[in-house]
């Protein structure tokens, strides 16, 4: 998750300058190799006797009776999802799981990016169209393993052929070698990816880092982005937010809100302030000294685990955390969190991703170049009743200029793809539809 709190009025006339970077190991070589390179994930043995290794040295502390998940991951709940890791998950299934699609890595600027890239199976009379899925924290690629088969299964003459890549620093992505690694970066190198595998047109769609990620790719080259599709939006704050704010709850049809809005909106301080406060702790250790807390995590998987699954309860639905086992297996199956935390454990990817919190907030975020370009392509908005923080069409215009849909989604929270995967990819298709005007 990443905040979004830009005060500045948006021109509609400037897009962000591509750049360049290099965040190799080292000094830039004169050439760098362009090939894209068939890559399959593995595990051994020993692997995982070191995982269960470390698991059977944990130490654990008793939560405060009733506290739930008030506290952060109950431990009594956590022994159980531990044990399970432990005797029940079978990690050289999910392993099989995950090659299931096929899986390349290629060079650019410097660092091994790593890319699922989906085919649909050839048919005729349909319409195949490229797009590129994109994460955040804590996700990670496999998110979107439940949506794939949505979005590449032929819709009324309409499939996509899906490229799924992994942020620099996540996962099986390596990580940045050198300080200042943000989501520009990532936008320039996820446009440099699209441009090696052959499309100069394509679809856009990401949640949190990477709605930003997404977002920055459609400010920086417009002509190549065919439309973008967010389920966490970007907001641009000015006096009509702080009118809308004001006035919202007693005359929301006044300043474009509707009810759905003011429901979702107020009262608030305590949905948009309070609550926020409560949630967003991680986000301040891991926008300062993320290698600090990252040490721990890096070295234990309990705590590990419970670092990122208590994201997968709260941020699901924040009700979630009145309950002793977080609600987890409502939305879920062990399994498949499992498989997310396994992806950060055997890549000790946990610190280079908390880094990119402290690589995009290190410096005044309103006053980045993205700040003040707005969003020209055609737009796709999903907003989901659970997610963190609600924005209201009317906030999402400022920044959003051509918005072709604004869907209130009837459940879900912030792991959209992962949670929905059929509400989203219904929500994608309609958009992309309206686009294309088929």
């Amino acid at each position: 998750m990443w905040p979004s709190r830009s005060l500045f009025w948006i021109s509609p006339f400037k897009s962000i300058p591509v750049g360049e970077g290099w965040w190799g190991a080292g000094e830039k070589p004169q050439s760098e190799d362009e090939s894209i390179r068939p890559f399959t994930v593995e595990t051994s043995d020993k692997e995982i006797e070191d995982l269960h290794g470390r698991i059977d040295g944990s130490r654990y502390t008793d939560p405060l009776e009733g506290s739930a998940f008030q506290y952060g991951f109950n431990s009594t709940y956590l022994k159980k999802v531990v044990s399970y890791w432990k005797n029940e998950f079978d990690w050289k299934k999910q392993v099989a799981v995950l090659n299931k699609y096929p899986h390349y890595k290629t060079k650019i600027e410097g660092l091994d990016v790593h890319f699922i890239h989906v085919r649909p199976t050839s048919r005729p009379n349909q319409r195949v169209l490229p797009i590129m899925l994109v994460h955040g924290w804590p996700g990670s690629f496999y998110e979107f393993y439940k949506i794939l088969p949505i979005l590449t299964e032929n819709q009324g003459g309409l499939v996509f052929e899906v490229i799924c890549p992994s942020i620099p620093g996540y996962g099986f992505s390596e990580a940045p070698h050198k300080q200042g690694f943000n989501s520009l970066a990532a936008a320039r190198i996820f446009h440099t990816l699209m441009e090696r595998l052959g499309f100069s047109q394509y679809y856009l769609q990401g949640g949190d880092w990477g709605a930003l990620i997404t977002t920055n790719m459609a400010q920086m080259k417009p002509q190549n982005v065919k439309g973008l599709h967010v389920n966490m939006i970007i907001t641009n704050r000015n006096f009509k937010t702080l009118l809308t704010i004001i006035l919202g709850p007693y005359l929301p049809s006044l300043v474009g809100l509707t009810q759905e809005d003011v429901r979702r909106l107020f009262p608030f301080f305590e949905k948009n302030v309070w609550e926020m406060l409560r949630e967003s702790g991680y986000m301040h250790i891991q926008a300062t000294k993320p290698d600090t807390a990252g040490c721990g995590l890096n070295d234990s998987p309990v705590g590990l685990a419970a670092y990122i699954l208590e994201k997968f309860s709260t941020w699901t639905h924040t009700k979630y955390k009145d309950l002793d086992d977080g609600g987890l297996e409502r939305k879920y199956t062990l399994d498949d969190l499992l498989t997310n935390v396994m992806i950060y454990w055997t890549t000790r990817s946990i610190v280079p991703s908390m880094r990119f919190y402290k690589e995009n907030l290190k410096g005044d975020f309103d006053k980045r170049v993205d700040a003040s370009v707005a969003v020209l392509v055609p737009s796709g908005l999903a907003a989901f009743p659970e997610e963190l923080i609600h924005c209201p069409k009317a906030w999402a215009v400022t920044k959003y200029h051509n918005i072709y849909s604004y869907t209130s989604m009837p459940r879900g929270g912030h792991f959209a793809a992962f949670e929905e995967p059929q509400l989203l990819a219904d929500d994608i298709f309609q958009f992309v539809r309206k686009v294309e005007k088929c």
